[in-house]
């Protein structure tokens, strides 16, 4: 039995360009279900597999499926939100948002209506940006942290002066001193870089940091940040953050930023 699978929700729009993307279900298209001033991006999925207890199952079992499902997921909303190079405005559905019926799906639309056209109106003209901090060269940051940190100069003036013998037992002490204010640091950087693209933008959010595992990078991540940027200040956003590279560069650490994308992490309604 077939039920629909529903990716987003978009405002209805003039001679809406069919969706290639292939969905959840390679075997089944994606379409669109309008509904009065809405359009609800979704395709057929098979019951049996798309069960939330079954999806819960394969989310502990097969990463694998989970991972390539989601991928489908998001290049479906990603599709979606764009038309003849224009964003359009929508609201992403978290994975596995199914329904039986065409009816049962129109019958949510109905009772949520209100909100999601208030919500739509909320984010109309907005954008999110996502922004990634790495400490790409630790040695390189540090270095720039013990020229500057005066707590660390005077604990290394107090060294020089001792004999031989106790400045031996005080390099440890020292140690502790650089680690603690590299990580204080870091710490004031992250925070400070946050605000300021803040200042830039409607809404902000920080995410969890993710492992390596998750970035398929080697360099530990310090920020995951969401923006929502207005479009017509979206280029001074993007301004900032090349102005901020340059000096993230400088210290040993590395800026990234893509966008724009759909609202995931501002969708409330």
């Amino acid at each position: 039995m077939d039920g629909l699978y529903l990716y987003c929700i978009r405002e209805k729009t003039k001679g809406a360009l069919a969706i290639s993307a292939r969905g959840v279900d390679e075997s089944k298209e994606v379409f669109v279900l309008p509904y009065r001033q809405l359009e609800a991006v979704v395709s057929k999925v098979f019951l049996d597999e798309f069960a939330s207890d079954q999806v819960q199952t394969k989310a502990r079992e097969d990463l694998n499926w989970i991972k390539e499902k989601s991928i489908a997921h998001e290049r479906v909303i990603e599709e979606a939100m764009i038309k003849n190079g224009k964003v359009l405005n929508l609201i992403p559905m978290r994975f596995g948002i199914i329904f039986k019926t065409r009816t049962a799906l129109k019958r949510s639309l109905n009772k949520d209506y209100p909100k999601i056209m208030e919500f739509l109106k909320k984010i109309r003209g907005k954008q999110e940006w996502s922004v990634k901090l790495y400490l790409a060269d630790k040695k390189k940051f540090e270095q720039s942290v013990k020229e500057k940190n005066e707590t660390i100069k005077q604990k290394q003036k107090e060294i020089a002066s001792l004999p031989e013998g106790m400045a031996f037992f005080m390099e440890e002490e020292l140690k502790e001193v650089i680690s603690k204010e590299v990580e204080n640091e870091l710490s004031n950087i992250v925070e400070a870089l946050f605000e300021r693209l803040k200042k830039q933008s409607v809404d902000s959010v920080k995410n969890k940091v993710l492992e390596k595992e998750l970035t398929g990078r080697c360099e530990p991540m310090v920020l995951n940040a969401a923006y929502l940027v207005s479009e017509e200040k979206a280029e001074n956003f993007k301004e900032g953050i090349e102005d901020l590279k340059q000096e993230m560069q400088a210290k040993g650490l590395c800026l990234e930023y893509s966008g724009p994308w759909p609202v995931f992490n501002f969708t409330s309604y």
